[in-house]
């Protein structure tokens, strides 16, 4: 899988050593600019926009959200705790099954609870009475699985043959419909409006036959429309024909748009030797800060690096350095890159595009520490440390 991230903008003069390492840094100013894209999508097209949290669920930058979206969506009941606590607007919770103990508690912090299939409706559908009668108003929502794959890796894709997420949208029936006020279905990953133009072209069929008793149709995330060269324009006149021709409220739940190349993790190499190529150790573990790089996998640009095309691993110095983590993991390697620094001890290096995904799947494996989290503002300069981990933070989380 190809990395989609961009030009490192205001990262290109951010100097490394103002911050400890390793440490997230979200640049405020280049989320603006996301969220005010997104914003225009809002206004434009008369659509909804929910910021997707399970990608980028930096809560201190809630309040700058809550200025330009409608609001959050959620995957369970600790995120939609997350997101009643701190952030502003709508919440929309979906996750693949409920368990009985959590869903009177997102009943009431929830505007929409989706269900993964009608077989869960059913099974619920007195603690969803009660929760009514008690007075939570929140609508219920289907997920379907649009049968149409559009996913470049499957691990990624919700349509790939067997999965798991949505009920099959050729197995839908009236009656699955009966207590349910909108359709979910999510489709994309990092991709542009094409994709969805031709995923609503298969959907719209199977669903036409319940536009008069649906209120709200939700086209789920993996949309990139903060890319540069993503179709913004086609995407407003699509959403625009699809309320027109449906009568229903449309969604968007973007979560990698949000924070699109709005985040570096920086780093330090802490030892470098030689085993048939060049080798250096960060204090930057994939396996640990960076899990994607391995689970696409795929290779994280590297700030300021330069192209590897036609540079010989046996070069030596100028050419291709392993980069690998400090865990014991044999696999915790990021990639072969051209420094933009010598390699050698105490140098800083920085990978972009990491403020989405990479920060809420840290872990802790093999005592590895977790980076801090800075939040600088590139238009005034600003730095601010957000949060500091220590032992005490692995330690705790253990029994």
């Amino acid at each position: 899988m190809e990395t989609r991230a961009g030009d490192p903008g205001a990262f290109a003069r951010f100097d490394l050593y103002r911050v400890d390492s390793p440490a997230f840094v979200v640049d405020a100013a280049k989320l603006r600019e996301n969220l005010r894209i997104l914003d225009d999508i809002r206004e434009r097209s008369g659509a909804k926009v929910l910021g997707a949290l399970k990608a980028f669920s930096m809560w201190s930058t809630a309040p700058i959200l809550g200025e330009y979206l409608d609001g959050v969506c959620t995957s369970g009941l600790w995120e939609a705790l997350l997101a009643a606590e701190h952030y502003d607007g709508e919440i929309a919770t979906y996750c693949a099954a409920y368990k009985a103990e959590d869903l009177d508690e997102i009943c009431r912090l929830s505007d929409h609870v989706i269900f993964n299939s009608p077989m869960q409706i059913e099974r619920f559908s007195d603690v969803l009475l009660r929760a009514r009668a008690r007075g939570d108003d929140f609508d219920v929502g289907l997920r379907i699985n649009p049968m149409h794959a559009e996913g470049e890796v499957p691990r990624y894709d919700p349509c790939a043959p067997h999965s798991r997420l949505g009920f099959p949208i050729n197995q839908l029936k009236a009656e699955h419909l009966e207590m349910v006020d909108g359709v979910h279905f999510h489709t994309l990953c990092e991709q542009d409006f094409e994709p969805l133009a031709r995923t609503w072209d298969v959907v719209f069929d199977h669903l036409e036959p319940y536009f008069d008793q649906l209120k709200w149709l939700n086209f789920g995330g993996g949309h990139h429309i903060t890319r540069a060269d993503y179709q913004r324009d086609e995407l407003v006149e699509f959403l625009k024909d699809v309320q027109d021709d449906t009568g229903c409220e449309v969604y968007l739940e973007p979560g990698e748009a949000v924070a699109l190349d709005a985040g570096i993790l920086v780093g330090t190499l802490l030892d470098s030797h030689w085993n048939g190529m060049p080798l250096a150790i960060t204090d930057i573990s994939a396996t640990c800060h960076m899990p994607d790089v391995i689970e696409a996998p795929y290779r994280p640009a590297l700030l300021g690096e330069e192209p590897l095309d036609g540079v010989q691993i046996d070069e030596g110095q100028g050419g291709a350095v392993r980069l690998g983590g400090p865990s014991c993991l044999a696999g915790d390697v990021i990639g072969d890159y051209r420094l933009p620094v010598p390699c050698e001890p105490g140098q800083r290096i920085a990978f972009l595009d990491q403020a989405h995904y990479s920060m809420v799947k840290t872990t802790t494996f093999n005592g590895v520490p977790l980076p801090s989290i800075w939040l600088w503002d590139s238009e005034s300069d600003s730095l601010e440390q957000i949060r500091r981990f220590g032992y005490e933070d692995f330690r705790n989380r253990l029994s």
